[in-house]
This record gives structure tokens, sequence and C-alpha cells, in this order.
């Protein structure tokens, strides 16, 4: 049987005292927080004790003993240890350092018998067995101030039993109330733990704290504010919703206020993934209106918005003009293809008009540009992803006629893909039952079959001169789809990586723990083993994995084997069109 001890390395140095610490339930093993010094009247480290187990909710108990020998302290010894009975444990620990000895000198007082480590004794059935007593050091402020995370990538259930690891870093982070007092502060009681030479704090960091709850209260209103105005009737309306739904700059303002409700609320985050979620947004929306307004100086420095304007038009014109010229190859013969001449002359006419109408379009639209851009480019002071976002929109607005033509020429070809495969189940005696979903056997006339032979007959001749027009213009969607598609997961990125987890995986990897692993202190003949507990990091990938705050991730919602075969059949595809369920924790 092992008694394990966990000692904090603060206190290997510490005075002559009594360890305070708490058993940890169910397992044979106890954790020291602190040690207090003498003198002390036993009466007010009671009530000292009391007081922090009211605050702390833990059973904080003094453990045993500690002796540091030093010079006029000889009886300090006999002293502390005649203290059990003053403070009745089932188990008193006796821990001494001797001078030139690195390990400690330990004994276990237990039913008023003094049971010595390796000491062989018996049991209730008179078997033979060894207690030894085993000490693990831990560095106290990074067990506080760490998060052990499982080990194994499952989610605990909460009928399970935490670890005894787990129990040992709950322990230690539950009593910092234990860890306010310090050296300086005048009381009846000195202690000894990790913040003993002086608490960790500064003006700057107090200051901050006081002043964020007001600002949290003044931003929340503000929220608020905005909140209701978006509520109004007018903005309720059908056709404004599906607007507003398809434009990615209203989508990333509906985020950003759904992220601003979490992390400027006045409440305490009840988790630490709550805080970590609440880190993670804040600090990614500092990054961004970071990024968002160097995109703005780079934008308004050297005159760039007017030689933006000046190249847009003639690029626009540009593109109109490649499109004129690929419609008039199309109504050719395009690769030697022969094509059903009439039905190519209505296609070929019927796409030409609309280019024109587009280039009359942006030629109404040249004067103002200039001016758009500028009022745009404003927009990046909110944020680098605002930013992107206007850019998406303003990107399918000026590439419509080319979405107008992907409609038109899948709708056209979808017609003519479900017209065959429904007339040639007609040649096979089959036919499509609606109500049951599913192929059943019919028998037909010789009239159906007439005309049905004649329709298919039409629709196989046309299919060649729609296959192609179909598949230049979705060729030219996917080309504006993947554009887009490149913006939204860089908005993606921006807003879902947890910049202030991964940043704190790099510099304090303590704070995020995957486990421990223990290293030989000391082995030294007549005292106890001594091993040094450290802190293993929990893995990048792992924090990416647990700590990515959810978006409105626009990912293809179909595999790539449903996306080709919607291609095949013609059927509208939106690869990147917003998911109706968010990403959740």
């Amino acid at each position: 049987m092992v008694l394990k001890i966990f000692f904090p390395q603060c206190c290997n140095t510490a005075d002559s005292g009594l360890l305070v610490g708490r058993w940890i339930p169910g397992h044979n093993s106890a954790v020291v927080l602190a040690v207090i010094h003498y003198p002390f009247i036993p009466g007010q480290v009671k009530k000292y004790l009391n007081e922090m187990q009211s605050q702390t909710q833990l059973g904080l108990t003094v453990l045993g003993s500690w002796s540091m020998p030093k010079e006029g302290q000889e009886a300090m010894d006999s002293f502390l240890k005649d203290l059990s009975s003053i403070f009745p444990q089932k188990c008193w620990l006796q821990l001494s350092r001797e001078i030139g000895k690195r390990g400690f000198t330990c004994q276990v007082v237990q039913d008023n018998g003094k049971l010595l480590p390796d000491q062989d004794q018996k049991n209730e059935n008179g078997d033979c067995m060894k207690d030894k007593i085993t000490l693990i050091h831990y560095d106290q402020r990074k067990v506080m101030l760490s998060q052990l995370h499982p080990v194994q990538e499952v989610k605990e259930k909460s009928d399970t039993e935490p670890s005894e690891l787990r129990l040992v870093f709950q322990t230690v982070a539950e009593s910092q109330p234990l860890f306010s007092q310090d050296k300086y502060d005048d009381g009846p009681l000195k202690l000894t733990h990790w913040q003993s030479e002086g608490r960790e704090a500064s003006i700057i960091v107090e200051l901050l704290k006081q002043v964020s709850l007001p600002v949290c209260v003044l931003l929340t209103w503000l929220l608020s504010l905005w909140q209701c105005f978006w509520s109004f009737r007018i903005f309720n309306i059908s056709p404004v919703l599906f607007i507003s739904s398809k434009l990615s700059t209203c989508v990333q303002s509906g985020y950003r206020a759904v992220n601003f409700a979490t992390v400027f609320s006045t409440k305490q985050a009840a988790t630490h993934k709550d805080f970590m979620r609440k880190a993670n947004i804040l600090v990614s929306f500092l990054v961004d209106i970071a990024l968002g307004l160097l995109l703005i100086s780079w934008l308004y420095r050297e005159n760039r918005i007017s030689k933006l304007a000046n190249t847009l038009v003639p690029v626009a014109d540009r593109v109109a003009k490649e499109l004129q010229e690929l419609l008039e190859w199309l109504m050719g013969a395009p690769a030697g293809l022969k094509m059903n001449r009439a039905l190519d002359e209505v296609l070929g006419r019927f796409f030409l008009y609309h280019i024109h109408l587009w280039i009359s379009y942006i030629h109404l639209l040249s004067p103002f540009i200039e001016r758009i851009l500028w009022y745009v480019g404003l927009s990046a002071c909110l944020g680098l992803t605002f930013a992107l976002s206007v850019l998406s929109d303003i990107v399918a607005l000026l590439t419509f006629h080319i979405y107008c033509f992907y409609v038109y020429g899948a709708r056209l070809y979808c017609l003519k893909i479900y017209g065959l495969s429904s007339l040639w189940r007609l040649f096979r005696g089959k036919k499509w039952n609606v109500l049951r979903q599913r192929v059943d056997s019919c028998s037909y006339d010789l009239d159906q079959l007439f005309i049905g032979t004649l329709l298919f007959t039409i629709l196989l001749f046309l299919l060649p001169t729609t296959a192609l027009y179909y598949l230049v213009f979705t060729l030219l969607r996917l080309v504006v789809v993947l554009f887009q598609g490149v913006i939204h997961l860089s908005i993606d990125f921006i807003n879902s990586f947890p910049l202030f987890a991964i940043g704190l995986r790099i510099c304090r990897p303590y704070r995020l723990a995957e486990g421990v692993k223990f290293n030989v202190l000391c082995e030294e003949p007549g005292t106890a083993l001594h091993l040094m507990m450290e802190i293993n990091p929990i893995k990048c990938s792992s924090v990416l994995q647990c700590y990515r705050a959810p978006t409105y991730s626009c990912y293809p919602k179909d595999s790539w084997a449903a996306l080709c075969k919607k291609l095949f059949v013609g059927e509208l595809i939106y690869p990147w069109r917003q998911k109706k369920n968010e990403k959740t924790d």
C-alpha cells in the first residue's frame, strides 16, 4: 500500500509549522497546500481553516507537521508532534528535512501508533503488508493555473468519478482563497505557499478589472439598441430577410452581434471552456480590427482607390467582350461540332442581349464607382472580415450576369435530362409513381408511344447544343464560386481560429495540460521516494479541435459525389451556401 503526498516545491525551504491541505476522498493520497509557521495559536488556526472551508467548499484540514531544523529550535520537533492531539486526524503526517540531505524524513502516526516507511505490519486478515510513502513535488502555481484535459479525446461523462490526478488539480485550483495572504500581510498567521513572496498583480491589471464592468454594461446597452433597430417590422419582411441571408455582409454583422453579446456579458464564465471562448472571440476581434486598419492605411495611401476605380470599368468591359466573343464562337461551329442551327441562334441572341444590358448597367454606374469604393473601403475599420464580406458581395453583384447564364442553361439542360429519362421509362413500359416515390410497370397505347418517340427524338437531337451552353456557363460559374469560397474560408479562419488558446499553448504551455509525467527527484537511503510531477502540454491539433469557435461556416453541404451528380443532371448548386445549423461546442 502506497501513501502519496503531493508537496509544493515552494515549501521545500519553509520554516517549521503545520501542513495545511486536503485528503483526497477515495484515494490514499494527500495534497499539501501551505505551511502555517510557528508561532501560532491552535484556536486561530481552526478558525482560519473554517473560514477557508466556507469559501472554497473543500475539506481543508491540518495534515500534520513540517520541521525545518534551525539553531535554537531543537525542541520544535517534539512540540509539533504533540499537536496531533489538538488536531485529531486519522493519519498525522510528520515531515522533516535534515541538514545536508535533499530528501525528507517521512513518518505517519495512525491510531496512536508510529508507522515508518517500509515497515512491515499486518492488516485485518493477518496478512503481512508494507506501507510506503511517496512524495510527489509539484509546482503549485502551474497546477493552479492549468486546466487538465482528458488524455483520450472523449468527453467525460458526469456519472463517472474523476481520477485522482484530476482531483489534485481541482483541489489546488479551488484553494485560491487560501493563497491570498502573503508574508507582507499583517495577521495572526504566517503562511508559505506559491504567492508567499508577494501577490502577482499590478496596478494596471487591477484598474482594468475595475473598468471592465462599466464598459461591458455600456457596450451591452449599445448592443441592445442595435438589436432593437433590426427588430423593426420593416426588416422582418420576407424579401428583406431573403436578401439579408444571401449577403455576406449581413451574415457577418449578425455573427459579430452574437459574439459581442457573449464577450460583453456581465456574467462570469461558468466553465473553463466558456472563459476560453470569450477570450478567443475577443482576441480574434482585436486582430480582425488591426488587420482592417492596416488594409485601410494601404488603400488610402498613394490614391489607390482612384486607381482601382479607373481599372474596374475597363476590366468589366474586357470580361463582357470576352463573353461576347465566346457566345459568337458558340453560335458558329465550336470545335467543329455540328449544332442545331435554330436553337443555337436563339440561345446565342438571348445571352448576347443580357450582356448588352450588363454593359449598359456598368457604364451607368461608372461615374459613381470611385465614391462607392471609397465608402466600401471604410468598412474595413470594422474588421478585415467585414471588408472581405463586402468584397464577396461586390463579386456576386459584378458576376450576376454569369449567374443568370448558369441558371438559364442549367434549367434548360435539367428539363431535357428529366424529359429524356421519363421518355426512356415509357419505352420500357415503366412510369414514375409520385405517391409511392418509386418506378412501377405501366402499359401504354400506340398513340402514347408514337408521341413519346417523337418527343424523345427531338430532345435527344437538341441535347448537344443545350449541353454545350450549360457546360461553358457552369465552368464560368464554378470559377466565381471558387473565388468566393476562398474569401469565405478566409473569413471563417479569422472568425474561428483560437488565437488566445494558441498563444497560451506557445507562451505558457502548462496552462493547457493533457497529462503529467513523473521524474525521480531523489532516492536516498532512509528517506521516502521523491518524484517530480511535470505537466505535459496539450497538442496544438487538440487545441484547435477543442477551442475552435463556432461560426456560420459556408462549407459545401453535399459530398463530392452528390455535387458531381447534381452537375451531371443539371440541378442548381450552391457550394458555399449558409448552413441551417451552426457548429456547436
